[in-house]
């Protein structure tokens, strides 16, 4: 565990990176060796565990040990390229936590970061599609996504060039979402917008439902006093 002073000299370190003080920019750069580092040892032991939950709670126990790291990294705000920070976003999806995840993707995507080399596909697009799997996992769950923050999720990334497919999976996400919070119009909204991108994304029997129950919803006209 990070004691308050080792993450106060990582925040504050990591917030020199790329400033114009050598001395200062040669520890920071120093420390996101460290970072890497640690990361690469974290990677490994993921890298033996079978299970999708012991991957996702061990990564739980990971992430806050880059915390003060990044906070000094979005303080500093330099734009340089950091496989630190689109890791543990992509690590902050797989937890659950969008939240956190969406500050370090907004933050990447402001300075077109890309994903290290092992990813075929760009990082907005990469970031879509994790929150969308993500989402669809937890969807019937106590910790299910909310609009909000896939709508948030959506806004990042609407200028980006990304798979017709991949942002046809974010809006059914969305929509998923919206009609699971009975926000019923815009979830039908969010799926015909879903089958624009691409008509096997899977929301036409969704749609047939909940045009039914918007139907049935509609006050009856034939009904009204004269």
């Amino acid at each position: 565990m990070t004691s308050p002073a080792q993450a106060h000299r990582d925040r504050v370190l990591a917030a020199k990176r790329g400033g114009d003080n050598p001395a200062l920019d040669a520890k920071a750069a120093n420390l996101y060796e460290m970072m890497l580092m640690q990361l690469t040892e974290h990677r490994r032991a993921l890298k033996t565990l079978q299970s999708i939950d012991r991957k996702i709670q061990a990564k739980r126990q990971f992430l806050p040990q880059y915390a003060p790291y990044l906070e000094g990294v979005l303080t500093a705000n330099t734009g340089q390229q950091d496989e630190v920070l689109t890791t543990v976003m992509l690590w902050d999806i797989d937890v659950g936590d969008i939240a956190a995840a969406l500050k370090l993707g907004s933050y990447a995507i402001q300075h077109d970061l890309t994903m290290p080399d092992r990813f075929e596909r760009g990082l907005p697009c990469t970031f879509a599609e994790e929150v969308a799997d993500v989402a669809a996992r937890l969807r019937d769950s106590d910790n299910a996504i909310s609009s909000e923050l896939i709508a948030q999720v959506i806004s990042i990334t609407k200028d980006s060039d990304m798979y017709d497919e991949v942002r046809a999976k974010l809006y059914r996400a969305y929509g998923e979402a919206l009609e699971a919070e009975e926000q019923l119009q815009p979830a039908f909204d969010a799926y015909q917008t879903a089958l624009k991108y691409n008509e096997k994304v899977g929301v036409k029997k969704l749609m047939e439902k909940l045009s039914r129950t918007l139907q049935n919803q509609q006050p009856d006209s034939g009904n009204t006093a004269s």
